[in-house]
């Protein structure tokens, strides 16, 4: 079994910052591809980045250039660093992680609002 745990999120005004992280364990004992997506109230859900076992990064087009994804391998944590935050960013953001061949594991979801 994987389990994943965000932190990070909360409240913050447009342009501001926020860094997500995911903590992985269990069965999360190798350098598994990793990411996140987001999804907001009646839309559907968003790819927002991922990131390889090898550190290679990929980026959602709407957050490309704002968002930053990186991992800790030592730590078998992944991040997210979001800048110029946009009110069209708030969404609940998932992190997740694959073992292959495909498996798919989601963490529990936090929160991300940006208003004014």
């Amino acid at each position: 079994q994987v389990q994943l745990v965000e932190s990070g999120g909360g409240l913050v005004q447009p342009g501001g910052s926020l860094r997500l992280s995911c903590a992985a364990s269990g069965r999360a004992d190798r350098n598994y591809p990793m990411g996140w997506f987001r999804q907001a109230p009646g839309k559907e859900r968003e790819f927002v980045a991922r990131i390889t076992s090898s550190g290679n990064s990929y980026y959602g087009d709407s957050v490309k250039g704002r968002f930053t994804i990186s991992r800790d391998n030592a730590k078998n944590m992944v991040y997210l660093q979001m800048n110029s935050l946009k009110p069209e960013d708030t969404a609940v953001y998932l992190c997740y992680l694959v073992i292959p061949p495909g498996t798919n594991y989601w963490g529990q979801g936090t929160q991300v609002t940006v208003s004014s």
